[in-house]
């Protein structure tokens, strides 16, 4: 005899919300002025020569994309689940983050081949231009920072786009700093070790996003649940009734849905009692207050049900 059973957020896999109704409003307006300013700096990057503001240009060019895409990400996630899509379609925004983080990485290859090119041979740059405009870039961009902060950001999708305009309002700064040197000293090499800097940034971010939609695309515990003491308070759970756990799973659905699998070996007599329904609270519980995992799905099984168990690890 095995019952199944799930935890209390069963039936909430993909289910629309206010929050992120909010969230998509606010990427929008992010990236409705990021865009207005990449058109103008564009220009103004082939105008003054300046390979650090066409860098700005490119990154911010990764920023709007990524804005539109975590738009794209969050609208489909708030879908319900429907046949095949059991969980919705939640991870998609996992996958944006992903897809955030690969092309901060492909901007920043581009931007650091150009600018070892242009310490080797630099180019004439107006500084003033560098100077004026990053100056305007950091403001836009601080502005859209303010914007963005306002959204949830505990989700991958929206911390993948919050990197990518918090990297560019550094790189803004960068420029400015090099715009200002070039103004003092006419060191033109200055604008390639500043977009250099912007390299070093978009790495940092590019990184810590892989590394974090990495953990959930391959199904690593979530960082909150060490599955040591996880076992240990379920194997304490209930008045012991609990004798072993085995083939314990945690991972991550999607945003804010974390989520635990495990068999568990009870006593004969929690059968016999018919004890196994308040068992299953207990362990539902002891996650959900212990561990903030509230989908979780337990197999109660009795001593012996492992020596013809398939798959038993």
């Amino acid at each position: 005899m095995s019952p199944h059973a799930h935890g209390p957020g069963d039936h909430r896999h993909g289910t629309p919300s206010l929050g992120a109704a909010h969230d998509v409003r606010l990427l929008l307006a992010a990236s409705g002025l990021l865009l207005a300013f990449m058109a103008v700096e564009v220009v103004v990057a082939f105008a003054a020569s300046s390979l650090a503001l066409l860098a700005d240009a490119g990154h911010m060019l990764t920023d709007v994309l990524a804005l539109v895409m975590a738009v794209a990400a969050a609208r489909l996630a708030q879908r319900p689940a429907a046949g095949v899509w059991t969980y919705g379609l939640g991870r998609l925004e996992v996958l944006s983050a992903a897809v955030n983080g690969i092309s901060l990485l492909v901007v920043a290859a581009v931007v650091a081949v150009e600018a070892i090119r242009r310490l080797v041979n630099p180019s004439n740059v107006s500084g003033a231009a560098m100077a004026i405009t990053a100056a305007v870039g950091l403001v836009v961009n601080l502005v859209a920072t303010l914007i963005l902060s306002r959204a949830d950001r505990r989700s991958l999708n929206i911390a993948g786009a919050f990197a990518h305009v918090v990297t560019d309002a550094y790189a803004f700064g960068a420029t400015v700093v090099a715009g200002l040197v070039i103004i003092a000293t006419d060191w033109h090499r200055a604008d390639p070790v500043a977009s250099l800097v912007v390299v070093v940034l978009m790495l940092a971010a590019s990184l810590k996003l892989l590394r974090r939609s990495g953990v959930v695309l391959l199904e690593a515990a979530p960082e909150h649940v060490d599955l040591q003491v996880l076992r240990t308070h379920l194997l304490e759970t209930g008045d012991g009734e609990v004798i072993d756990v085995h083939d314990l799973h945690a991972w991550t659905v999607g945003t804010g849905l974390p989520a635990v699998s495990a068999h568990v070996v009870v006593a004969e007599r929690c059968f016999a009692d018919g004890q196994a329904a308040r068992l299953l609270d207990e362990l539902q519980n002891c996650l959900a207050g212990h561990f903030d995992v509230e989908h979780s799905t337990f197999q109660l099984e009795l001593v012996g049900h492992t020596e013809h168990e398939p798959g038993t690890h």
